[in-house]
């Protein structure tokens, strides 16, 4: 918010007020609490003497607030929620039915192939774990829930990238590469902006020991309706394995990714 924190009155050990503040931020919350609460448009003045701010100050904060499109305002001078809070509840939205559904069929496949299997998806120069389900053996996997790691040392790293427009994966590499604990992992910037490209085409991607020693990480991208990458799903097993047999391990990821697509509504066959 473009405002600064006003005073308020409080007490100190003194007996005498003190001057306590309260920041842009907390107020813009207490006006959207406010509304939400009483769930119709309000004016100012109500606005102002429900959360206890200064009517200058409310004044301040809402007008900011309708620049914004965080709140709207009506041809009697009535505010209420904005379009921009609309929008950000539907991607909140989507997020959450895209866990839910992907979470149903990361426990499906990990059922099929006895193996641990992870959805993830990029935080900025990062890959990051999403959720995870555990194998029913003893193989142990270091990257739990939460985890993240440079993109270029994942299968998944790479396709979370692949629809990116080449100038862009290429800066991308050459801010974020770096080499992995088994230094296997590539950090050439190009050549890995070709793999991210060639990976989503295949719609697959495979690792084995470029972040772990004998560990392998199968990857299929789940792609958007306007095929972007949203995440992966992988299938995450002891290097020897995709070894003694790719195509199993292969076939079956890809066929759980588009199945979550079909599922979002973003794959129509």
């Amino acid at each position: 918010m473009t405002t600064g924190a006003e005073p308020n009155d409080d007490i100190e050990t003194t007996g005498k007020p003190r001057r306590s503040r309260v920041s842009g931020m907390d107020r813009a919350l207490q006006v959207l609490d406010f509304l939400y609460e009483t769930g119709a448009p309000s004016g100012v003045y109500a606005i102002a003497k429900a959360v206890g701010a200064p009517l200058s100050t409310a004044y301040v904060i809402v007008d900011d607030m309708v620049e914004k499109n965080l709140l709207s305002r009506d041809a009697d001078g009535l505010v209420w929620l904005g379009d921009r809070l609309y929008h950000y509840g539907l991607a909140y939205a989507r997020s959450l039915d895209f866990l839910g559904v992907a979470t149903r069929e990361m426990h499906d496949l990990g059922r099929v192939v006895s193996e641990t299997i992870q959805l993830c998806g990029r935080d900025g120069d990062y890959m990051q774990v999403l959720a995870m389900a555990d194998g029913p053996g003893h193989f142990q996997v270091t990257s739990r829930v939460g985890t993240r790691v440079p993109l270029n040392w994942t299968a998944s790293g790479r396709l979370l990238v692949g629809h990116l427009p080449a100038d862009e994966r290429l800066e991308l590499f050459r801010r974020c590469a770096r080499t992995s604990p088994t230094g296997r992992a590539d950090i050439d910037p190009a050549t890995l902006s070709a793999q991210a490209e060639s990976t989503l085409a295949a719609r697959l991607s495979i690792q084995a020991g470029e972040s772990d020693y004998a560990v392998a990480c199968v990857a299929a991208p789940i792609l958007d309706d306007k095929g972007n990458c949203a995440a992966t799903i992988s299938i995450v097993l002891p290097e020897q394995k995709i070894l003694d047999d790719r195509a199993f391990y292969a076939d079956h990821v890809r066929v759980s990714a588009e199945r979550i697509e079909k599922m979002m509504g973003w794959r129509s066959h």
